[in-house]
């Protein structure tokens, strides 16, 4: 394989990773944003899980989005 390309789809992985940081800032956010408001209204608990973790899960969706970008370039 060219070395050329090589280099292209290594570069191209690794920017295609940068949305991984994103990522962690974000679900860093939500179970932040979850300790807050349970310690607001403890009350919510069963609402305020069930939001959360339909926040998480958007949020990992998108890392897992970037990871398999990275994935394709890498490996086509």
């Amino acid at each position: 394989m060219n070395v050329t390309l090589q280099s292209a789809k290594m570069i191209g992985a690794g920017l295609a990773t940068i949305g991984l940081t994103g990522v962690g800032a974000g679900v860093g956010i939500v179970f932040g944003s979850l300790v807050m408001a349970y310690a607001r209204n403890p009350s919510l608990k069963q609402q305020l899980f069930g939001y959360t973790i339909l926040g998480f899960a958007l949020t990992e969706a998108v890392a897992l989005f970037a990871l398999m970008m990275a994935f394709l370039i890498l490996f086509t």
